[in-house]
């Protein structure tokens, strides 16, 4: 009987130390995929799919250079007329944004409050830092 139970107690451990193990790896694996900062700057998202779009057309239509050149002129047409209508509607946006913004502040705690406010400033940061990488 000693040596039944011995034999459960070391399974036991040996369950254990498997599940512990398994564990440690999980972690290490979900660290290891974690997204990383990096001060590398490259093209912007709007020209990232910029760049895809004429690399797809160019591939799929086999466009000549001057076809690919009017393709150039009329997607810089294009970016110019939602630019355009970005800025119409702009203060509609934005009374949108602050309404929302007022009611959120009406649920939060003035601790909290003043966390939201910095949140908020990383974050008109940060899209003016787009908007000025997208020009």
């Amino acid at each position: 009987m000693n040596s039944r139970r011995s034999s459960l107690v070391l399974a036991g451990y040996l369950g254990v130390v498997f599940l512990s193990g398994a564990a440690v790896g999980a972690f290490g694996m979900w660290m290891y995929k974690a997204k990383t900062v990096s001060a590398v700057t490259g093209p912007s998202r709007a020209e990232q799919y910029r760049q895809q779009y004429i690399a797809e057309m160019q591939d799929r239509l086999h466009l000549t250079p001057d076809q690919r050149q009017k393709l150039g002129e009329i997607l810089e047409g294009t970016r110019k007329l939602y630019r355009e209508l970005s800025e119409k509607h702009h203060p509609e946006f934005k009374a949108i944004q602050e309404a929302h913004a007022g009611q959120v502040r009406q649920i939060l705690n003035p601790e909290q409050r003043v966390e939201y406010e910095k949140l908020r400033a990383e974050r008109q940061r940060r899209r003016e830092q787009e908007k000025k990488s997208n020009d």
